[in-house]
């Protein structure tokens, strides 16, 4: 019995050994990864990052290491799957601090190694679900999509929404209050229309066209006390170039704010933001309730005008206990003068920073190639470009997570066709990080998934709605209509 325990260690001691290797020198360059981690700033409690070498078939490992902590992870066809367990332990002890990765590859008969590269990790968690739509990168057609949340500190991704389950119909613009995820709404169109609300167990839908706007209400945006949306209204159309870098042109014909009351199922709005004189759109409240942000621009001819049409960024004052607006409108970013047209204004929720996306013309910047995400210091009364998460392609949707420390935004930057979730840091002093890309399982995901993530919204735990109670109630229930006042 005592030999075979001997000989049991021995052989234990042995495997242990059997795959490390002598490395003879170490190369004077970084490797080239995909996705590329290098440098990026992760949250201590995301999933692994996996990630692949460009162009490498032979054998190679990567090293892991921090403080005294170190694993290993065999290559696979040059792709590294991190065992969750090891990866959970040590981004936990590196918390605020930094961790070492180091590739090993065999040339010849020889094993070398790469310059080594760092993951920061921040000192704070992100919100543990990211919802998004998943459709295919199309224009008016539609086949299979739908509305699906990831839990970001593994891979499982599940359905919130399937449209299969509604007739094939189109499922978007889903919004949550305050990142929470019992409480949210989404629209459906063409087959079974109106707009689902979700408040815990109470399912309900509406009709939101009124003879007084031009149309249903489209994009929107929570009041901090659930009590409120901000909407747009929008008549939008859609255009293709011939010979343009940006291939689809979508812009409104008339657009303007409302604001719904959730709990009269009433619309109110104002002059200031209702005009047939401007094209209004994108509201957005502040996490304080009493501000209200939107894009706005002069009112031309369309489409004859596209190129010329530029959007302010603007803010006029809301009273959540009357329903009243102010009369005063703020002009926080000045097209003319910035020559630039803003869309997609979104808040911090503790108030500190305004994340928007500038592009040449135009408010629907996802599909224009010069689109880049700006953040104003709203204490400061400063603006800036994030050359931090910027590329030379399109950046546009964005959201933040609920301790402000995250945002969530749409690039193209792979490919120029697919859009895909980036997130990225924000410190104490307004520095931002380099994003990564949202971790995915499979080292080659992102090259072979052939649809859009579209619309990111962080959430701080998992929406529990089924998506065969909402297609009932898309289906069957008849849907309450909403009214305008005056």
């Amino acid at each position: 019995m005592e030999r075979k325990s001997i000989y049991l260690c021995m052989l234990a001691f042995l495997l242990s050994c059997s795959d490390s290797v002598k490395v003879s020198r170490t190369l004077d360059e970084m490797p080239v990864i995909i996705p590329d981690y290098n440098g990026v700033v992760v949250p201590p409690n995301i999933a692994p990052l996996n990630f692949a070498l460009n162009n490498q078939s032979a054998a190679s490992r990567a090293v892991f290491s921090f403080e005294g902590q170190q694993f290993e992870v065999k290559g696979e066809k040059g792709g590294f799957v991190i065992p969750p367990s090891k990866w959970k332990k040590m981004l936990e002890s590196a918390a605020g601090k930094s961790i070492q990765v180091t590739i090993q590859m065999k040339q010849d008969n020889e094993w070398v190694a790469y310059s080594p590269f760092v993951i920061r990790i921040a000192p704070e968690k992100v919100d543990s679900y990211l919802v998004y739509r998943l459709i295919d990168p199309g224009y008016e057609l539609w086949n299979k999509m739908g509305i699906y949340q990831r839990d970001l500190e593994s891979y499982t991704q599940t359905p919130i929404i399937e449209n299969k389950m509604s007739g094939n119909n189109c499922v978007n613009c889903h919004s949550f209050c305050m990142q929470n995820p019992d409480k949210m709404l989404f629209h459906m169109r063409e087959t079974f229309p109106g707009t689902i609300f979700v408040d815990g167990d109470k399912i309900e839908k509406l009709n939101t066209k009124t003879k007084e706007t031009i149309s249903s209400l489209v994009y929107p945006s929570w009041h901090p006390s659930g009590k409120y949306v901000a909407f747009s209204v929008n008549v939008t159309k859609q255009a293709f170039h011939l010979n343009d870098k940006n291939r689809v042109e979508v812009y409104d014909e008339a657009s303007d704010v409302v604001v719904y009351d959730v709990e009269k199922h009433e619309i109110v709005t104002a002059s200031n933001i209702f005009s047939k004189d401007a094209f209004e759109t994108f509201p957005t409240f502040s996490p304080d309730g009493k501000t209200l942000y939107f894009c706005t621009a002069e009112a031309r001819p369309m489409p004859q005008e596209y190129s010329e049409v530029k959007y302010n960024l603007c803010s006029v004052s809301f009273d959540p206990a009357t329903r009243a607006f102010g009369t005063q409108v703020d002009t926080l970013y000045n097209a003319k003068n910035g020559g630039m047209s803003a869309s997609f204004p979104r808040v911090s929720p503790d108030g500190r920073y305004l994340l928007y996306t500038l592009s040449s013309y135009g408010n629907f910047s996802i599909w224009h190639k010069d689109a880049d995400l700006y953040m104003a210091d709203l204490q400061a009364g400063t603006s800036r470009p994030l050359v931090e998460v910027n590329s030379d392609d399109v950046e546009s949707y964005h959201s933040w997570s609920s301790n402000s420390r995250w945002f969530v935004f749409s690039s193209r930057r792979m490919d120029g066709l697919y859009t895909r979730p980036y997130i990225a840091y924000v410190g104490e002093n307004g520095k931002v990080g380099k994003p990564f890309l949202l971790p995915q399982k499979d080292v080659s995901f992102y090259q072979a998934f052939m649809k859009s993530f579209n619309i990111p919204e962080f959430v701080t735990g998992k929406v529990k709605v089924r998506g065969r109670a909402l297609a009932i109630k898309a289906k069957e229930d008849k849907e309450t209509k909403v009214r305008f006042v005056e």
